[in-house]
């Protein structure tokens, strides 16, 4: 089974020490009968914890920073490539069987 990945930890990690004090203060005022406040904090923890992981989903992974780096292309970018009018332009052969077509082979 394959767990977690560094990357995950980090962000976790990165995510809790900024929501981490947010909750602790938000249920201090849930606790002490300030809801309103209470309930803005612990929303606002729920942001903080989020936060990171929207970050690296939204400039991409490592993978995505080394390959900019290096000015390599995507998978994405060579099939932008491929002529928009002839739909068969990027493929070697054709699938007859609709087995293979759903597999994939």
């Amino acid at each position: 089974m394959k767990g977690p990945g560094i990357l995950w930890m980090l962000q976790t990690a990165a995510g809790l020490s900024m929501a981490g004090p947010m909750f602790v203060v938000g249920f201090e005022f849930l606790r002490t009968g300030r809801p309103l406040a209470g309930v803005g904090f612990l929303a606002l923890g729920a942001v903080a914890l989020y936060f990171p992981t929207y970050l690296v989903n939204k400039i991409g992974g490592p993978r995505a920073w080394i390959r900019r780096r290096l000015g390599r292309s995507t998978d994405r970018d060579d099939d932008a490539n491929v002529d928009e009018r002839d739909p068969n332009a990027g493929r070697e052969e054709t699938r007859s069987n609709p087995l293979d077509r759903i597999l994939g082979r």
